[in-house]
């Protein structure tokens, strides 16, 4: 063994923090002084009085009217999910809120809204 591995000890530790207390660098606990400040915010006083949140607006879809259906679908929906603390539900649920509302299917499958239906290939034909 050398004389430097005989100077390292064991274990070596690195809390500077000195005497085992905390020191603060600051010169003090700031939140134990009283500060004015030109307006209070945390009272709550100058929050919104609002009785419902507004997490029923949704930014992404305001651009359109909707018709009374499409809101009554909405609201039903999203008094399901709170009611039964299901943030996504599946789509059975979903089927279920639309039953309760009145919804039953009584006319055949027509081609889905936005899709075109596909036409057939055309052979090609051989000369």
């Amino acid at each position: 063994m050398t004389n430097e591995e005989a100077a390292i000890p064991e274990v070596l530790i690195t809390d500077r923090r000195g005497s085992g207390e905390r020191s603060d660098r600051r010169g003090g606990d700031r939140r134990k002084r009283s500060i004015p400040v030109a307006v209070e915010r945390r009272s709550g006083k100058d929050r919104r009085q609002q009785g419902e949140r507004r997490r029923q607006i949704d930014p992404t879809t305001c651009e359109r009217d909707y018709s009374d259906e499409e809101i009554a679908f909405m609201k039903a929906m999203d008094q399901y999910k709170r009611d039964n603390r299901r943030p996504f539900p599946t789509w059975s649920e979903v089927l279920e809120v639309l039953r309760a509302l009145g919804y039953r299917k009584v006319a055949e499958p027509t081609a889905m809204p936005g899709l075109t239906p596909a036409a057939p290939p055309v052979a090609e034909e051989e000369d």
